[in-house]
């Protein structure tokens, strides 16, 4: 044989045993994914047959059932528990599995469960009524060693109510009233909590929302946007769908910590940073910690009202810091600029292209019952330090702000430095 006869002969031989490996890897594949579609098929089976040890006994030890919008249980008892009732509502109970499909140590199971809701027991609170139901749903299932290591099930949860008569039928005339209902119920509130954004210099958006016409300002950013102060916690709805307009809520920087300030930043779910000065008031009491006990040197009215506001309108409640603004740092194009006095760690940002700041409460334009009023210093009670307060007003009246926009009502134009120094004075 030739040496070109014999190279031939062992590149076939490579090619040969490359084609076996990639043989014996996709009948491995097949293999585990039989075991795991193997071991599904059987456990639906088990529930078809309402045999509740046979359906126990195919889970771990310590596996996880998370059934979407009903509950999440742990095997053996917490799954045992579980199906029980379910035979107990239905007892007449039939599972139909419709098709799966199978990935590896995964099996999806697309199914129809049918019967009579007749109990006698309830199903997820619902007692029953006797009515035939039909529902379909899907199920997640992990399959290690030929056992259920976890199960993620999506019923359809809606199909429930509907046929039980708890809600109207789909497209039936008590079906549009219900949703006609529900959408005026949605403007109206809307109109009354929900104010839109507005475009207030380039880049800049400020919703402005109630108690307290708190701002709330969105700065554009790569694609997003950056929330500058975090107002009221009633504006949750407003300031989440402004963002989502805007492409989304990157994080969240707070102007200070107070509870009319980190009002919204709990429930975005985005990284929130702030002062290194004031993650302490941030993640703990949100001011209430160096204010007069019980509010005092509020007139007694105020007292009151402000006391409710704090814990059903403004505050949404300590918050997780996830990193830190410094003086100098830079936040979507502004500067930060340390103001501390109303708090340790008030920041303002600054632009220098427009001479624009954000100031948050380095100064007031509204006085304590609302109405608009020159720009001030913000009340003492509610000051960390009065004094500090006064003088970063004048360190922010010497940047000579073209408009100064504050953490509430409306902004400062004009001459803005006169009346920032003037405030300062007061």
């Amino acid at each position: 044989m030739t040496e070109e006869e014999l190279g031939g002969s062992a590149a076939a031989k490579v090619q040969e045993a490359a084609a076996n490996v990639q043989q014996v890897t996709k009948r491995r594949r097949r293999i585990s994914g039989d075991s795991a579609e193997s071991v599904a098929r059987r456990y639906f089976q088990a529930l078809a047959d309402r045999d509740l040890d046979a359906a126990v006994d195919m889970w771990a030890p310590g596996g996880r059932e998370n059934v979407r919008g009903r509950g999440d249980v742990t095997a053996p008892e917490g799954v045992r528990q579980f199906i029980s009732e379910l035979f107990d509502a239905v007892p007449d109970l039939r599972f139909e599995v419709l098709s799966t499909t199978t990935e590896d140590d995964r099996c999806a199971v697309q199914w129809r469960l049918s019967g009579t809701f007749a109990g006698p027991r309830a199903l997820g609170g619902i007692e029953p009524t006797g009515h035939p139901i039909t529902l379909e749903g899907i199920d997640l299932l992990t399959v290690r060693d030929g056992q259920v290591q976890s199960n993620d099930a999506f019923p359809d949860s809606i199909a429930l109510p509907r046929q039980i008569g708890m809600l109207p039928p789909q497209g039936s005339t008590a079906d549009q009233r219900l949703t006609g209902a529900f959408n005026a119920k949605t403007r109206l509130s809307s109109r009354l909590s929900m104010s839109e954004a507005e475009l207030v210099a380039e880049g800049v958006w400020v919703v402005q929302g109630q108690p307290g016409r708190c701002n709330v300002y969105l700065l554009e950013d790569e694609g997003g946007v950056t929330l500058f102060d975090a107002g009221a916690r009633t504006m949750v709805r407003a300031v989440a769908r402004a963002g989502a307009k805007l492409g989304g809520i990157r994080r969240v920087v707070l102007g200070h910590a107070h509870t009319d300030h980190r009002g919204v930043a709990p429930s975005l779910r985005v990284p929130v940073l702030c002062h290194p000065d004031e993650v302490e008031d941030a993640e703990g009491s949100g001011g209430f910690r160096y204010w007069p006990t019980d509010l005092a040197g509020l007139p007694t009215p105020l007292r009151q009202v402000h006391k409710l506001m704090h814990r059903y309108a403004w505050d949404g409640g300590p918050v997780q810091i996830s990193g830190t603004v410094s003086e100098g740092d830079e936040i979507a194009g502004f500067r930060v600029i340390h103001l501390p006095g109303h708090a340790p760690g008030l920041i303002a940002l600054w632009r220098e292209a427009d001479r624009l700041a954000l100031a948050s409460d380095v100064f007031y334009t509204l006085d304590m019952w609302g109405r608009n009023c020159e720009p001030r210093l913000p009340d003492a009670m509610y000051n960390y330090d009065t004094e500090q307060a006064r003088e970063s007003l004048l360190k922010l009246a010497a940047l000579a702000p073209d408009a100064a926009w504050p953490g509430h009502a409306k902004p400062a134009t004009g001459d803005v430095r006169s009346q920032l120094e003037r405030a300062a004075a007061a």
